[in-house]
């Protein structure tokens, strides 16, 4: 037995797809697989969550902070990322998509100064910070914020 040859017991699993109530040949008839009475076996049943009128859960815990509507999410990178990159390169938000440094640049791209770098970059991204930018340009690279 291996994992790519694992499969469930035969007769175990059951097709969803069938249409219930629609008499005893169906072999789902009669209570359509409701049971006998009971309020989840009429029409109007409560929604998910609903604790018989006690305060539900979701309503006891208590709500803490708000989401801003005008945050940004941007991702950094350190310098010593663009160490892969030829000398003299162009290092944009898609060459980074392209070598892998970054898998989903969000609302934009900063860098930041963490890290060694030793080549003469041309970088364009939304951000740097003072670290970044000065090695950078301490290298003869020019930092340009798109």
């Amino acid at each position: 037995m291996e994992l790519s040859n694992l499969q469930p017991a035969a007769g175990s699993k059951h097709s969803d797809n069938f249409r219930r109530g629609r008499g005893h040949g169906s072999g789902n008839g009669k209570t359509a697989g409701k049971g006998h009475k009971g309020q989840k076996a009429r029409s109007g049943a409560p929604r998910p969550g609903f604790e018989g009128g006690q305060m539900p859960l979701y309503r006891r815990l208590p709500k803490r902070g708000f989401t801003n509507m005008n945050s940004k999410h941007i991702v950094g990178i350190n310098v010593s990322a663009l160490e892969r990159f030829d000398n003299d390169a162009v290092v944009t938000v898609e060459t980074l998509l392209e070598a892998g440094v970054v898998k989903n640049p969000r609302d934009g791209v900063k860098i930041l100064g963490n890290g060694e770098l030793t080549k003469k970059l041309t970088v364009k991204v939304n951000a740097f910070s003072e670290g970044a930018k000065s090695k950078i340009e301490a290298l003869g690279g020019t930092c340009e914020v798109i």
